[in-house]
């Protein structure tokens, strides 16, 4: 035990503590969270993390992977090597490399929320749930109470640490879909952009983009499911979600 203890107190070198401070400042800037957000899901007081990010204090082994538990990103390059997980708790590196430990925070049940493609009107809302499946050791997402049951998705999620984004990726018979969002906001939403092929008349298939925003269940008391039109309860709530998507920056749409 004392052995263990003094490898999770070994102090990183000046070096690398201020490459994971630049790292968590990025981190914390992209989400738009506090430090305190940070400090209390990694279970450290504000002080603690105040002084490592302000260089009055090198971070520590424990420390560090505490804070990156809470981020569910790799914060050490050129730090220590701890012993690595079991093969079947790590993602495939196409992936992203992540470590199952690492994106417990992205497993949940969310209402998705993005235009619908046949009312321009309205909004088009579904399940999605997003887990860790041991059999491909990777988080996969799975659609649900669609009323388009036909084109209910189940598919991969990739956490790359490099770019800041999630990637929820379908690949069936050479046809992709790509949903490309924001890391969850404190309150747990993720918004970004859906690109994937309309079906219109007949076998007409027709390339799309719009918002999309992933909203935990737990946030919506009474939540609305399937073509939401502009007299329901819940429809200036989720405009609200969709708007967010480009008035916040999280995803740009550029004029032709």
């Amino acid at each position: 035990m004392q052995t263990q203890d003094k490898v999770t107190d070994k102090q990183l070198t000046d070096e690398q503590s201020r490459e994971i401070a630049e790292t968590i400042r990025e981190e914390l800037a992209r989400r738009r969270i506090s430090r305190q957000a940070l400090a209390e899901q990694a279970k450290l007081s504000l002080s603690t993390l105040e002084k490592v990010l302000g260089g009055r204090r090198p971070f520590t082994l424990a420390t560090t992977v505490r804070l990156e538990q809470a981020l569910g990103v790799s914060l050490r390059r050129s730090a220590v090597m701890v012993t690595p997980l079991a093969a079947s708790d790590v993602a495939p590196d196409s992936l992203g490399s992540y470590a199952h430990r690492a994106v417990t925070w992205l497993e949940d049940v969310y209402v998705t929320l993005r235009p619908s493609f046949g009312d321009k009107d309205a909004i088009f809302a579904y399940r999605t749930e997003i887990v860790w499946e041991p059999k491909v050791s990777s988080l996969v997402f799975r659609e649900g109470d669609r009323t388009d049951a036909a084109y209910e998705h189940t598919g991969e999620v990739a956490v790359p640490h490099q770019s800041g984004f999630i990637y929820l990726v379908i690949i069936k018979h050479g046809q992709h879909r790509v949903i490309t969002v924001s890391r969850p906001t404190v309150s747990g939403e993720m918004y970004g952009i859906i690109s994937t092929l309309r079906a219109g008349p007949g076998s007409q298939l027709t390339p799309i983009a719009a918002p999309i925003a992933y909203v935990p269940l737990r946030n919506i008391p009474n939540p609305s499911l399937g073509r939401v039109a502009p007299d329901d309860g819940n429809y200036a709530l989720y405009r609200k979600h969709l708007r967010r998507t480009v008035e916040e920056s999280f995803a740009l749409f550029l004029p032709a």
